[in-house]
């Protein structure tokens, strides 16, 4: 029986490492991945964690998703001229007040999130659609599917992005290709470290109002505590990204955690919106007004 060939993007730390590894290490060699990373210096953490690995299942891919012309490069150089499942794993993040955040890190943002993620698929859609099977699954967030402070402009790509995949889902069942966007709470991974985020004492907030300014500190104490508290291991994250790999018929959305779905579900029973408003901000800074009302 022939493996289940996998193109997995992001690939240098994270669920995308993770992902690559677990699938790699599979004692069965059911898969066949292709790690893929925009930069391939970083790749070495990646071959440290396979090493010892059947050789024959793991391949290393330099493909940068904001470049059409390596993507193309990408896909000519999978052996077995299909991918099964693609994993649309890479993402960056921008975290900070809106005034703060300059035009080219919110281009970067759209480019990576969802342009990135558009290419990706075009890159591979049309094999999928000719074989009539294949699986695209998505490493989304809460942040696609509620508003949260100080994230608009991420959470405005990976709206984007949902909207994207929901659409294509009702088109490619034609096709018998799956399409799963897994929603993904706080994971201890590195994507906390990366993001670009405004300096609480950075020279930007110098120019903002002294309450957006207090809002936005608060904002980062509740979101340390909710990374210390509720973040998810990779490998809890894995077993979904794993069951949606391995599901005949995987659904469009699998939550990694039921953490947030409260919130969620508000926006449902609350269409317009007023009842998620306000819970989010009871949510975010409650702690940080009852120590005001106490001072």
């Amino acid at each position: 029986m022939a493996c289940t060939v996998v193109l997995i993007t992001g690939c240098s730390s994270g669920i995308g490492l993770g992902l690559a590894v677990r699938l790699a290490s599979d004692a069965s060699r059911r898969f066949k991945v292709y790690a893929t990373m925009r930069n391939l210096a970083k790749k070495e953490r990646l071959l440290e964690c396979v090493r010892g690995c059947h050789a024959s299942t793991l391949e290393i891919l330099q493909l940068d998703v904001t470049d059409p012309l390596s993507l193309a490069a990408a896909a000519q150089q999978v052996q077995e001229q299909r991918v099964d499942v693609l994993v649309c794993n890479a993402g960056v993040g921008l975290m900070g007040p809106l005034e703060t955040c300059s035009f080219q890190a919110m281009k970067t943002i759209f480019d990576v999130n969802v342009f990135g993620t558009i290419g990706t698929i075009q890159a591979f859609l049309p094999g999928m659609k000719r074989r009539k099977a294949g699986k695209i699954i998505i490493s989304s967030s809460v942040g696609a599917l509620q508003g949260i402070p100080f994230n608009a402009v991420y959470c405005a790509s990976k709206f984007a992005v949902e909207g994207l995949c929901e659409s294509l889902a009702v088109i490619l069942q034609q096709f018998n290709v799956h399409v799963t966007l897994i929603e993904c709470g706080p994971v201890n991974t590195s994507f906390l470290a990366n993001l670009q985020r405004t300096d609480a004492e950075g020279s930007a907030l110098q120019g903002l109002d002294p309450q957006t300014r207090a809002l936005y500190s608060q904002y980062l104490q509740h979101c340390q505590s909710l990374f210390r508290d509720v973040a998810q291991d990779t490998e809890e994250v894995l077993q979904v990204f794993l069951e949606a790999i391995c599901a005949p018929c995987p659904p469009l959305r699998s939550f990694t955690t039921q953490f947030f779905m409260p919130l969620t579900r508000l926006k449902l029973t609350s269409p317009d919106g007023s009842e998620y408003v306000r819970a989010m901000h009871k949510f975010v800074f409650s702690a940080g007004e009852a120590q005001g009302d106490q001072a």
